[in-house]
């Protein structure tokens, strides 16, 4: 019995560490869904980020847990921005208009892979 006690210790240890790391990033879907009111404001048609719009940002940066979540935030709003026309220059003051703090630069050239 003694024989299984540190193997079975160092399983258990291990697979702990693989459910608190393991955890899927957050989808596009959900990323789409809380920056979709921002388009308008991001594309230079409204003139500043709706409630709505920093709403649903403030509740998408609550969701981060960890780096991989902030790269892949990243990624989907990029995949988006290329469709919808979005403009750097809007898009770069919408953390300040929101009183969101991203901690990297806001614009459709952020190398995504490099956040930390």
């Amino acid at each position: 019995m003694k024989n299984l006690f540190v193997p079975m210790l160092f399983l258990l240890s291990f697979l702990f560490f693989l459910a608190d790391h393991g955890e899927a990033a957050v989808p596009c879907p959900t990323v789409d869904a809380k920056a979709a009111a921002c388009v308008g404001f991001a594309t230079g048609k409204d003139p500043k980020p709706s409630t709505v719009c920093c709403s649903g940002l403030q509740q998408l940066a609550q969701t981060v847990k960890s780096v991989d979540d902030k790269k892949a935030i990243c990624r989907c709003l990029k995949a988006g921005a290329k469709s919808l026309g979005i403009q750097d220059r809007f898009l770069s003051k919408i953390p300040q208009a929101c009183n969101i703090k991203v901690g990297f630069p806001v614009s459709v050239n952020t190398n995504c892979e490099t956040i930390h």
